[in-house]
This record gives C-alpha cells, sequence and structure tokens, in this order.
C-alpha cells in the first residue's frame, strides 16, 4: 500500500512523515522544504505475528509494510505551474491513497500560507488543484477519442463518458463521487487514474492539549469531520509535533509516554486503521519455524488470489488451503489441539479469506 501525504506548505506535512517514518526528511518553517518526495517504508503493527513467533519458534517475523510519499506543499497554481508546479501532481497519481494533512491548530510561530487558519479553505485549495490537473488529463483524452469516436462506438462511448465526467468536476465536485452502474465504464474510469478519485484520509493536525479528547472540543476539527463525512472520507486526529516526540522513544517508553497523554494508540496507528478500513483491506497470516509473515489483501478475496501474493505459481496451481483462525488458535493454545478439535479446516477456490486467517496452502503445478 502506497499513501501519499499532501497538504498546504507549513501544515505539519514533513514533521508528521518524519514522525511517521523516522526517515529524517527535511522540514523546516518554511514552504517548499520537501523539495523532492521523499519515500518512507513503515511496518504495520500486529501483536498477533509476535504471539505466533513464540508459539513457532519462528526465526524470522515480517510483518505488512505501507509506503509513505511526502509530497511537496501544494499551493493554488499548482496545477499551472506555481509553486513546484505539476511535478507533484504527478506523485500524487502514483499513490493508492491520499493522507491530507490540515492544519487545525494556532500558532503565530509559524506562518500560514494564507496567512490565517481555516481548515475547510485549505480543502478547498487542494482540491481545486486536483480537479484542475484531472481535466486537463481528461481535455487530453477527449481530443483524442473525438477522432476514434466517428467511426467506432465504443469510442462514441468513451466520449460520452468523458464528457460527463468533466462536468461533474466543472461543478467543483470530486471524481470519486461520480457515479456509474456501467461496468465498461467503471474500467475506463479506474484507467484514467484521476486524482480526485482516489481515497482520502484527513489528518487533523491539533496541538497537545486537544490530543486527549481526540479534538472534540475543537471547532476546526468538527468542521473536517463534517466535511468527510459527507465526502465518504476517513478522519483520524494527529499532533505532528507530539508524534516526533514519541518516534524517538523506544517501545517501553513510547508506551508510557501514550499512557501519560492519556492516549492508546499512537498516531501511526490511527492512521493505518484509518488506511485499511478506506481502502476495504485485510491480513492473513502465515506461520511456521522459517517464518511467520502477515498479507494484506482486499477484502472479499477469495483463497486462490490470495495465494497469489506469496506467489504466482500458488493461485495458479492452487488445490486447497488449510486454515485455522487466529481467534480459534489461541484458544486451542497449540495448531494440534485445533486440528482435534475440528477448527482446521479444509478450503477449496470459493473460500473468501477473512482477517487473521493463518493459512496454509497446497498447489500444483
Amino acid at each position: 500500500m502506497k499513501l501519499g501525504i499532501v497538504g498546504l506548505p507549513n501544515v505539519g506535512k514533513s514533521t508528521l512523515f518524519n514522525s511517521l517514518t523516522k526517515a529524517g526528511a527535511e522540514s523546516a518553517n518554511y514552504p517548499f522544504c520537501t523539495i523532492d518526495p521523499n519515500v518512507g517504508v513503515v511496518t504495520v503493527p500486529d501483536k498477533r505475528l509476535d504471539v505466533l513467533g513464540e508459539m513457532y519458534h519462528t526465526k524470522k517475523i515480517i510483518p505488512a509494510a505501507i509506503e509513505f510519499v511526502d509530497i511537496a506543499g501544494l499551493v493554488k497554481g499548482a496545477s499551472k505551474g506555481e509553486g513546484l508546479g505539476n511535478q507533484f501532481l504527478a506523485n500524487i497519481r502514483e499513490v493508492d491513497a491520499i493522507v491530507h494533512v490540515v492544519r487545525c491548530f494556532e500558532d503565530s510561530n509559524i506562518v500560514h500560507v494564507d496567512g490565517s487558519i481555516d481548515p475547510l479553505r485549505d480543502i478547498e485549495t487542494i482540491n481545486l488543484e486536483l480537479i484542475f490537473s484531472d481535466l486537463e488529463i481528461l481535455e487530453r483524452r477527449i481530443a483524442k477519442t473525438v477522432k476514434l469516436s466517428r467511426n467506432d462506438k465504443a469510442a462514441a462511448k468513451e466520449l460520452e463518458l468523458l464528457n460527463r465526467i468533466k462536468a461533474h468536476l466543472e461543478e467543483n465536485k470530486m471524481a470519486k463521487t461520480f457515479e456509474t452502474d456501467d461496468e465498461e465504464e467503471r474500467e475506463w474510469m479506474a484507467g484514467y487514474n484521476l486524482l480526485t478519485a482516489k481515497p482520502v484520509i484527513f489528518a487533523a493536525n491539533v496541538a497537545e492539549d486537544d490530543l486527549a479528547d481526540d479534538g472534540a472540543n475543537n471547532t476546526k476539527v468538527a468542521a473536517v469531520r463534517e466535511y468527510a463525512k459527507r465526502e465518504q472520507c476517513e478522519v483520524f486526529v494527529i499532533c505532528a509535533q507530539i508524534e516526533q516526540e514519541i518516534a524517538e522513544l523506544e517501545d517501553e517508553e513510547k508506551k508510557m509516554f501514550l499512557e501519560d497523554l492519556g492516549l492508546e494508540e499512537s498516531g501511526l496507528e490511527k492512521l493505518i486503521k484509518a488506511s485499511y478500513h478506506l481502502l476495504g483491506l485485510i491480513s492473513y497470516l502465515t506461520a511456521g519455524e522459517p517464518e511467520v509473515r502477515a498479507w494484506t489483501i482486499t477484502k472479499g478475496t477469495k483463497a486462490p488470489q490470495a495465494a497469489g501474493k506469496i506467489h504466482s505459481d500458488f493461485e495458479r496451481g492452487f488445490i486447497r488451503a488449510e486454515v485455522v483462525s487466529y481467534a480459534d488458535l489461541m484458544a486451542c493454545k497449540t495448531y494440534a489441539a485445533a486440528r482435534e478439535k475440528g477448527l482446521v479446516r479444509l478450503e477449496g477456490k470459493d473460500y473468501v479469506v477473512q482477517d487473521g486467517d493463518i493459512m496454509l496452502f497446497r498447489f500444483n503445478v
């Protein structure tokens, strides 16, 4: 999974990226301190892996991973080359989802590019730049399809779709709210890779005082939540400065620090939960002495396709899967005991994999 962190300059974007990835990307109190998109890979916290590691006396534990891309601060006119221009909009096209950092705190020492704090205005600024960039993509596609549509029914149908999407965007609506029941149209639309079609998670960056109650008394956070609800986006509250402090601590110190702040989980854990929920992702597990590993798949994936995440041969030659749920294995204490109680099942090609399934695949190629 690849997430792009975006936002206006000086909203705490690079500070958040640094704390999430510990990558040490440059961060400073002035616009455009991120010149190239910094990339960091973060492992997904999953306590189940440690438990299975002990149970199987495993040599290696491999958690799932998320790649974060810190994209330079966008400003009004970015789609026309303002600020650092179009190249950063191109960087956003490569990600699976957008983490949009919005500033919900006041601090006279940290300048805002527009001179005041208004998260909804900031969201609109970014959205408009994404819309303008998508309109350019559509206009180029329309120009190409017009010629083909004269003698091609499929091209004529696609041209009609392109014009409908264009009209939708021109009303300042995001592509993700464009609806069609036509499967062919959906496939075409996916191929356009529109920025405004990407799922969005809003990171409401607050002051430390607003963290303990999850921003409940912060009117700016409330406004972001209301907006996100309408747009079917995820929201989580974070204090990028606190996350940066947490990132410097060892695991035990981190736990104590969070407890002192009255927090149950870090910003990274909140973001991962929001990402998995928004993108409809789950993890299945494989376990043995050589390694214990988490594999990320889309909810609803069937056993052969889940096996294909390990190797294409597993999917091509799939015979069956041996499955036990993590909860059942923990209740029985050992794999043998789970098998004796009939909790280890053999599943075929139509089995839909569940989060926390521990799987062993049988295949033949």
